[in-house]
């Protein structure tokens, strides 16, 4: 205690006029009293006496005293501008996600005039995705607020309000207008976006082939191979063709149409019940749930802690007593930490217990890359959950397959894997009349030929599919006339589809964003060699992900997944047009 006293007589004297000062004076005493420990410390260790701690503590003192002087931060902190304004910091609308460009401001929770301490909540602020809370950094007082409540389409960056230091110092901000600067900066970024797509991007996808070794060399074949003995039917098995739409069809969102397919079976059984993080107050992390709490209420719509393998478990039991629990994972990241009850429980109970006891629950949530949400929330888990016997998985693509898909799991009396694509949310599609009735359902374990074509199979799911799509277009400019599957289901996996279609344009490429090694690709692959490959006149040929983890930086992260020009490349090729 006398070394900090001494510590604190050294430093030059704070002004404490302000509570920031006041705060200042507070962490400058914090970091004298840490370096004297440290010093002491060394010293202990090394006979090294307190002294060779003064450097440090000098750098910090300049560091404090050189703030009050003046010297603002480029980040946090009051600065007075050549507008003789007193003292302020002025509040942008802040990014939710990488991907976010605009907002809307829902309430402002604190008033002008009125004191906000840092980390008390300014204002709601509201997306398509989610409402959060907008916190302040800084102790101040609200001077004015420059964007009123319920304002739509704000830019990230535009400023909606300014804090300034003293309250005598509010009045002064009656006339207070913020430059934007968002609208002057999108010129100059619109002139660099223009330079850069210009230029030619480089090939990038990793494109495997399969092993042209014998069998003999290769091993054991799989028990359900032909070469095993299974009968496979050469006729059998074509995928349905997706219905035609006309210009005046109804449109609904991939968001809608989960929302919708929730609603209507929580309307149809009582048993059937949703759970996760945020799904009922909050109207769920991606607005999925909107609305359900109020319809069905809490007993209903439950929100959970952060504890995904705690109420996994519970969904796990509530499913084993006769309920029909939707379980939403925020991102099926956080399925990670519920694997147990999903793979062990959820899915080996029926056989374990003889059949005794059935676990009709649905697992839902984002599934896959989205965008800038670093390598521990972009991973496709298709390739994980279809490997698990006893478990169910599908991976809707448009509005149809996920409402028709969602509404099929939750009346399936076995445990569902439900992967979504999060940047799918807001993509609107076309709908039949038949698909907006209560009873549809699409069949589970069922492919769609979403384009029909006779020199080459394009298979895919969920956001692939789209892609796969607008790849088939270019390849009909150059007279190739592309297949495209939207698989759909991948556990059970419409081998029958597959291989019929195999079998027509002897051809096949397998698109997705997972990793190569033992991924959805691989599986078809073999799928295809064991069924067509008689018919077959080129490999068959994957596209998958980068096999890395998911780079942070948004060009990096382009190119460690496939794009629509990996498939028209890939697709010539096996066609031997390159």
């Amino acid at each position: 205690a006398r070394r900090a006293s001494v510590a604190v007589r050294a430093l030059p004297p704070v002004a404490m006029a302000s509570r920031s000062a006041l705060r200042r004076g507070i962490a400058a005493f914090a970091e004298a009293t840490r370096g004297l420990a440290t010093g002491n410390a060394l010293a202990r260790q090394g006979g090294v006496t307190a002294n060779r701690c003064a450097p440090f503590l000098s750098h910090r003192r300049a560091g404090v005293s050189d703030r009050d002087a003046g010297v603002s931060s480029p980040s946090r902190g009051f600065a007075a501008d050549a507008a003789a304004f007193p003292a302020h910091q002025v509040v942008p609308f802040p990014s939710l996600s990488p991907t976010m460009t605009h907002g809307g401001i829902a309430s402002w929770k604190k008033k002008e005039g009125e004191f906000v301490a840092a980390g008390d909540i300014l204002a709601e602020i509201q997306t398509d995705k989610a409402t959060m809370e907008m916190e302040s950094m800084e102790d101040g007082f609200v001077a004015k607020i420059l964007v009123a409540e319920g304002t739509e389409d704000i830019p990230v960056g535009r400023p909606v309000a300014v804090l300034c230091e003293e309250e005598g110092d509010i009045a002064a901000f009656a006339s207070f207008e913020a430059k934007d600067a968002v609208s002057d900066a999108g010129s100059a970024s619109g002139d660099a976006d223009a330079s850069s797509t210009a230029q030619s991007e480089p090939a990038r996808a990793i494109l495997e082939r399969p092993d042209y070794r014998p069998i003999g060399e290769r091993g054991v074949p799989l028990t359900g191979s032909r070469a095993a003995g299974r009968d496979v039917d050469v006729d059998a098995g074509a995928a349905d063709v997706a219905r035609p739409f006309d210009a005046n069809a109804p449109t609904m969102t991939v968001r809608d149409a989960l929302n919708s397919a929730m609603a209507e079976e929580m309307e149809r059984d009582e048993k059937v019940f949703v759970m996760g993080e945020e799904v009922g107050d909050y109207q769920g992390a991606y607005k999925i749930t909107k609305g359900l709490i109020q319809r069905f209420g809490a007993s209903r719509v439950r929100d959970t802690p952060i504890t995904e393998a705690g109420f996994t478990g519970l969904a796990c039991g509530a499913a084993f007593m006769g309920l029909k629990p939707i379980v939403e994972f925020m991102t099926f990241n956080f399925s990670m930490q519920a694997i147990d009850h999903i793979v062990n429980t959820a899915a080996k109970t029926l056989y374990m217990s003889s059949g005794t006891i059935s676990c009709p629950i649905v697992f839902r949530g984002p599934n896959g890359a989205a965008a800038g949400v670093g390598a521990q929330h972009s991973q496709c888990f298709a390739a994980w959950y279809m490997s698990i016997p006893g478990l169910k998985v599908v991976a809707p693509y448009d509005s149809e397959d996920a409402r028709g898909l969602l509404k099929a799991a939750i009346r399936d009396p076995d445990p569902v894997v439900f992967l979504e694509n999060e940047l799918l949310y807001g993509e609107s599609f076309p709908v039949s009349k038949e698909a907006l009735s209560v009873d549809y359902v699409a069949p589970i374990g069922k492919a769609l030929v979403m384009r029909p074509g006779k020199d080459v199979t394009l298979v895919s799911f969920s956001k692939m599919v789209g892609f796969c799509v607008k790849a088939a277009e270019e390849l009909a400019k150059e007279g190739i006339d592309a297949e495209v599957i939207n698989l759909r289901s991948l556990r059970p996996l419409d081998r029958d589809a597959i291989a019929a279609s195999a079998r027509k344009t002897n051809r096949v490429v397998v698109v997705e964003e997972g990793w190569p090694q033992a991924g959805v690709g691989a599986e078809i692959s073999a799928m295809v060699n064991e069924d067509a490959f008689d018919h077959l006149d080129a490999p068959v040929e994957r596209i998958t992900g980068v096999d890395i983890p998911m780079p942070y930086a948004a060009n990096l992260e382009k190119l460690a997944l496939p794009q629509v020009s990996d498939i028209v490349r890939v697709a010539k090729r096996v066609c031997y047009r390159e």
